[in-house]
């Protein structure tokens, strides 16, 4: 346990090495945000409108948790992995006495939690100057299983990413590709990081909502606004789950193969 706290602490300092990076990832956060609140805030510019099931203060709401809960889910180290693969650097965390998953998630989580703290100050300072209608949920219940939803969708994310960076195994070249294509593409809209999968017609939402990406930021964030409970939450939680434990085993089984064909290209 002691090799895997030192391994968060050197990783928490390591985030200041790479001072731009980090920064350019909070500029794109903050970024987005501020176009999707102006883009919100036109189509609820009439009091007491109400669109999609949503008024004013819970479309913001929506907007502003979204920058809370992608510092929790989508702040990742591992998507470095990939490139370990291609460039052969995976041999040297091979032959020493640690889980190559779990040093990865120890990395993952000192991203996230110096993430949140520079999330939470955007937060307070884009609240302050935008000033938007927030609605606090004060229900105990619904706010632990908002945390119970973001856990799962951390576990979710984690495994995903480890799943797409497993690609350089067979094909080096293609490492960013992928990551690109799931990570980018395919999860920020599906996810419902730039809008609210339930204002899509019902056929979509259900496609959608079958799949991994919405359970990593639209769940957690409908979660906590109340407008998932019930038989409805229950459901969610066991299709997260399911997810979870699904992708887990497929990360293990891929790279797990993937192991097998590992050469070490540039070592």
């Amino acid at each position: 346990m002691n090799k895997y706290f030192q391994i968060f602490k050197i990783s928490f300092q390591e985030e200041f090495a790479y001072k731009i990076n980090f920064v350019m990832w909070r500029v794109r956060n903050v970024f987005q945000i501020i176009v999707t609140y102006y883009l919100w805030d036109t189509i609820f510019s009439s009091p007491g409108r109400q669109v999609f099931g949503y008024d004013r203060a819970k479309i913001m709401t929506y907007i502003f948790a979204l920058m809370i809960v992608r510092s929790i889910v989508l702040s990742a180290r591992a998507v470095d992995v990939s490139s370990d693969v291609a460039e052969g650097n995976l041999s040297n965390y091979l032959i020493r006495p640690m889980s190559y998953f779990k040093y990865w998630f120890t990395r993952d989580v000192a991203s996230k939690v110096l993430n949140l703290f520079f999330a939470a100050g955007e937060f307070m300072i884009l609240f302050i100057i935008l000033r938007p209608p927030f609605f606090f949920q004060t229900n105990i219940y619904v706010f632990l299983s908002f945390l119970i939803a973001i856990v799962l969708a951390v576990l979710i994310y984690f495994s995903l990413l480890f799943i797409i960076s497993a690609v350089p195994f067979w094909a080096p070249e293609l490492g960013w590709g992928s990551q690109f294509l799931v990570i980018i593409v395919m999860l920020e809209f599906l996810s419902g990081a730039v809008f609210p999968i339930d204002i899509l017609p019902g056929i979509y939402q259900k496609i959608i909502m079958s799949l991994p990406f919405p359970y990593m930021i639209f769940f957690p964030v409908q979660v906590y606004l109340g407008k998932i409970t019930g038989m409805p939450l229950i459901q969610g939680f066991v299709i997260s789950t399911a997810w979870a434990v699904a992708l887990y085993l497929a990360m293990r089984y891929v790279w797990g193969k993937g192991l097998k064909e590992y050469q070490a290209f540039g070592r």
